[in-house]
């Protein structure tokens, strides 16, 4: 089960074999403090919580995974901008240079009570896009839905000139980090994929919301 109504992470997921029912959490993601991992693990960790709380007494409960992911700029985080204006300047003071895609991971147990975390942490050096780039690209809405104001599998590719680590961290979970923690739990990721023959839904289309 997915706690997070990212497009970007449940298409991600879907590629990579699993096909998981997606259950928003609502958690609020303001007013969390300290470092931009520390701020990705806290949401992950409560968006799973939140949701692992709703499912506890059902029979069979599955596993629930919670992400976050935010950018470290200079020792912020920065999440969603609030708005176009914001979601300008960002790219105004990252144009050029180099940040850090933090995104924290929290899978929880329903069944035992057990869990395991991790931030995986990626590189992200960003181009230098004209005014009018960034301008367009504002404008069409995708960097006020997603951390730090970018993405790497949409729109915002254009302008990223380099990724060093794990880049599916930076579309919003980290594979690697994510079969780890499955293994901590006793889960091999394999059993999880769906059988020969079997096809996941199409990723195409908005995730089903609660």
């Amino acid at each position: 089960m997915l706690a997070s109504g990212s497009r970007a992470r449940l298409t991600l997921l879907r590629n990579a074999g699993l096909d998981p029912e997606v259950v928003v959490s609502g958690v609020d993601e303001d007013g969390v403090d300290g470092t931009p991992g520390r701020v990705a693990l806290t949401l992950a960790t409560r968006k799973a919580e939140a949701v692992a709380a709703r499912v506890r007494e059902v029979p069979d409960s599955p596993l629930v995974l919670g992400c976050d992911s935010v950018l470290d700029l200079d020792g912020r985080a920065l999440g969603k901008p609030a708005d176009a204006g914001e979601a300008h300047a960002r790219w105004a003071s990252m144009r050029g240079r180099t940040g850090t895609l933090c995104t924290g991971h929290c899978l929880v147990d329903t069944v035992s009570g057990r869990r395991a975390t991790g931030v995986g942490e990626t590189g992200v050096r960003f181009g230098t896009p004209s005014e009018d780039e960034v301008a367009a690209y504002v404008g069409t809405g995708e960097p006020l839905d997603v951390a730090g104001a970018f993405t790497l599998d949409g729109l915002g590719g254009w302008f990223v000139e380099e990724v060093d680590g794990d880049w599916s961290n930076v579309v919003g979970l980290s594979l690697p980090l994510l079969r780890g923690l499955l293994a901590d739990l006793g889960v091999a990721v394999t059993d999880l994929w769906a059988p020969p023959g079997v096809a996941t839904h199409p990723t195409s289309g908005e995730p089903p919301r609660p």
